[in-house]
């Protein structure tokens, strides 16, 4: 909920997406909550935020939903949403 980023369902967030700026450099990432076991962020106010939750996909949609599952149509969306070609460390070219 605003103005907190991420992707959240109610009260819990499902994905944090952040951004640093530091020494002219500029690093970004996103962590989307697939599996995760939600039993670690009982030790910590995750992000900083008090009174807020973390959740899952598979908790959420009461089935186990492995990263696997979720890579490919995300990695797609993404191309989609941002306009570009994603291309693998792994490709040969």
């Amino acid at each position: 909920p605003p103005p907190f980023s991420g992707v959240w369902m109610g009260d819990s967030k499902l994905c944090a997406i952040g951004v640093h700026c530091g020494n002219y450099i500029t690093s970004h990432g996103l962590a989307l909550n697939c599996c995760t076991d939600l039993t670690w962020f009982d030790h910590i106010v995750p992000c900083g935020l008090e009174g807020k939750g973390v959740t899952s996909l598979s908790h959420e949609l009461g089935q186990h939903v492995a990263v696997n599952h979720v890579l490919e149509p995300f990695l797609d969306s993404f191309q989609e949403v941002f306009d570009c070609t994603l291309v693998s460390s792994e490709d040969p070219g």
